[in-house]
């Protein structure tokens, strides 16, 4: 059961403390410059990839270590039978051994170790490219669904202003009943359709929100990425940064070729120590040397999962290559193709913009059917979407050209 509230007053404080609540939550998205840069600190995906270039700065460190030092003590002659009942004739020996890793193990390693780091580096680049692109398009997007949303608002309003004429039309005896319901099936899908503009906007606000690992959810832009001009690379192109990213996990791979192949060759562990004989009541010295024989393991299947490891790193990358130049040439002619977009649907909606305002004004003085003003302010409608939509695909083409050549879209 729903409490009741016996004091109006407090019922309506609460109201106000929740209303404030929930708007003190919500706040216009910083320019995009600014998000981005706020996203790189908080958002789960980059945080995702600093934590891999952690990891592998903390195994090429270990990659240097060598084998700890062995301190052993054995005790003989002891506990036995006879003579060797007590500890007269024990005989103590304390020694210390060290393997010695040979081949180059060491140096392999170090070198696996430093390639691993430059190719999470490069994986990291990567990400950030691809965070920045992808936070541009849903920060348009998030502009566009607010913008598609205000022009439903404008065509609500048109729609109801249409159907009240009409009724007075109608009531007039101007125009027929058939009219007036016409004009309010128009106000009503007009209303659906504003509905759906907001849960639009709604579910991209909150997708962006998402991305950025924002706390608090936006539910504006404080900038238009829109209507900003496209940003031309200065300089020559740099490499692709998938490209990059594939040519240093190449590099680890081979760099972890030669790691398993320097595992065939054997080490050698070297001993010192100091022997007691109670029984003499003398002191001595031991050495030795020790080296497994290479008879039964010698690394070949871990060398050719390697090698093959390698082989796969080789082909990712000549891919890479031929996509970067497929994708890119694909891009560009995107970002054309949307210029030549919304330089036309922008003369289109302008000139229906001017075709409703003259239907709408024939209409009211009765030279022009419902149908007509009903068919001019459809066509309007569409031609704003046809605007935004053109906007919005050359903002994916920027995007996706900043993407594949390294750079933040917009010179953000």
């Amino acid at each position: 059961m729903l409490p009741t509230f016996r004091s109006p007053p407090r019922a309506a404080l609460l109201l106000l403390a929740a209303f404030g609540a929930s708007a003190a939550w919500a706040e216009p998205a910083p320019p995009y410059a600014d998000l981005l840069a706020q996203a790189r600190a908080n958002a789960p995906r980059l945080a995702e990839t600093a934590a891999q270039v952690a990891q592998a700065e903390g195994l090429a460190r270990q990659a240097g270590a060598r084998p700890n030092p062995v301190l052993g003590v054995e005790v003989e002659n002891v506990s036995g039978s006879g003579p060797y009942g007590g500890l007269d004739f024990a005989e103590t020996t304390a020694s210390l051994s060290q393997t010695l890793e040979l081949g180059g193990k060491r140096q392999a390693r170090v070198l696996a170790g430093r390639s691993g780091v430059l190719a999470a580096r490069a994986g990291a680049d990567l990400a950030n490219t691809e965070f920045a692109a992808q936070l541009a398009v849903a920060y348009a997007e998030a502009e566009a669904a607010a913008a598609k949303l205000g022009q439903a608002d404008e065509a609500l309003q048109a729609a109801e202003a249409d159907a009240r004429a009409a009724r007075q039309l109608v009531d007039a005896g101007r125009e027929a009943e058939l009219r007036a319901l016409q004009a309010a099936a128009e106000r009503d899908a007009a209303r659906a359709e504003r509905d759906e503009a907001l849960a639009a906007r709604d579910t991209a606000f909150a997708k962006l929100s998402a991305q950025v690992g924002s706390p608090v959810a936006f539910d504006a832009v404080s900038e238009s990425l829109l209507t900003r001009a496209a940003t031309t690379p200065a300089g020559g192109e740099a490499p692709a940064p998938g490209v990059t990213a594939a040519r240093a996990a190449r590099d680890a791979a081979a760099a972890r070729v030669r790691v398993e192949a320097r595992q065939a060759v054997p080490d050698v562990t070297v001993s010192a120590g100091v022997r007691r004989l109670a029984g003499d009541d003398a002191t001595a010295f031991v050495a030795g040397i020790s080296t497994p024989l290479p008879l039964f393991n010698r690394n070949r299947g871990s060398t050719q999962a390697a090698r093959a490891e390698l082989s796969g790193a080789e082909a990712r990358l000549r891919q890479a290559e031929f996509d970067a130049v497929a994708d890119l040439r694909a891009a560009q002619a995107q970002a054309r193709s949307a210029a030549a977009r919304v330089e036309a649907a922008s003369a289109g909606e302008a000139a229906a913009a001017e075709a409703y305002r003259l239907a709408r004004l024939g209409y009211e003085a009765g030279r022009l059917p419902l149908l007509e003003l009903s068919s001019a302010r459809r066509a309007l409608a569409a031609a704003r979407v046809r605007t935004l939509d053109a906007r919005l695909a050359r903002v994916r083409a920027e995007a996706e050209i900043a993407r594949l050549t390294g750079r933040t879209p917009f010179g953000a």
